[in-house]
């Protein structure tokens, strides 16, 4: 197998699944979008995208996405009826006096690694989230991170406190998600499979997302496709979008830095079949830049390009 540098540079074996950025160019030339086109579109973002420069003006910061061309949000920062030192309460009202919907919020247990003795710390954790963010009024409420997994019993251990967790939430109303990053693209080797070891050609084990996707009760557990982790994880997200058209429901859309700066990303294709999925909620997310540019800054990239991208309706 390759690793993750000659996956980068090789990437042409995944035309198949749109990754190339064919259409690069010919998107940039595209650098006007008229204010009807803008305003039909619908972009969320997530609010980790901004990190500490949000909370220096929550009203203000929520009034600058707004102009930007943002509509939603997936709030990160939850912990105990707070978004950061904000009350959940206050900063949805914020956003609704800039003229943004809360759509969405990550949150995370306080365990990161789940056994028997903490499945009902689990367990009341999601009982208070839920109720909180039914308040809120959101339609997604998602796990963005994995807890400790290195075997097919750790994987379907999770899966167990998932249907829980996705039992809870759903009972205040509220679809529960999973969002991945790359670490779910490792493999774990059943032990009837060491066998196999010693070939290089053969996959050793199974990957920890297709674990999740078939041990999860999909009335219960949908999927937050984070389509740039899935590139970093040596994946194809077009591929698992036309295999799980009815488990994946929600993206996010990421790049290495701005959207469409890399090269690496094939954003139509990966929109062309988010569409035929019928799937209608995406959340930009942009990491920690390095070129001594603002997170606003580069919020406000991700937004233009979208905006003036053609193939995202």
């Amino acid at each position: 197998m390759s690793n993750r540098r000659d996956f980068l540079r090789n990437v042409s074996f995944l035309t198949a699944g749109g990754l190339l950025a064919g259409n690069v160019s010919s998107l940039h030339a595209s650098t006007t979008t008229s204010s009807k086109a803008a305003a039909a579109k619908n972009i969320g973002l997530q609010t980790y995208s901004l990190g500490k420069e949000l909370f220096e003006d929550v009203p203000g910061g929520m009034k600058k996405l707004k102009q930007m061309g943002y509509t939603n949000l997936e709030l990160a920062g939850y912990n105990k009826g707070k978004i950061g030192t904000v009350d959940m309460m206050e900063f949805k009202k914020m956003a609704e006096d800039a003229g943004l919907k809360i759509t969405s919020s990550h949150v995370n247990p306080p365990v990161r690694e789940f056994s028997q003795a903490n499945f009902n710390e689990i367990k009341e954790f999601w009982k208070v989230a839920a109720a909180d963010h039914a308040k809120l009024g959101v339609k997604y409420l998602i796990q963005p991170m994995m807890p400790k997994c290195e075997s097919h019993e750790d994987a379907a251990f999770i899966c167990e406190v998932f249907n829980e967790s996705g039992k809870i939430v759903k009972e205040a109303g509220i679809p529960f998600g999973y969002h991945n990053h790359n670490m779910e693209f490792k493999r774990v080797v059943k032990p009837e499979d060491a066998a196999q070891a010693g070939n290089p050609w053969i996959p050793k084990g199974d990957q920890i997302y297709d674990l999740f996707l078939r041990d999860t009760d999909p009335s219960l557990v949908f999927f937050e496709m984070d389509v740039y982790w899935t590139v970093m994880g040596q994946n194809d997200p077009v591929e698992y979008l036309k295999k799980h058209p009815d488990r994946i429901k929600v993206l996010h859309i990421k790049d290495r830095a701005v959207l469409g700066q890399s090269g690496m990303m094939n954003f139509e294709m990966i929109f062309k079949q988010a569409y035929a999925n019928g799937i209608q909620d995406y959340f930009v997310e942009l990491e920690g830049l390095r070129t001594g540019m603002s997170q606003f800054d580069g919020v406000k990239g991700c937004a233009e390009y979208l905006l003036n991208a053609p193939f995202v309706k």
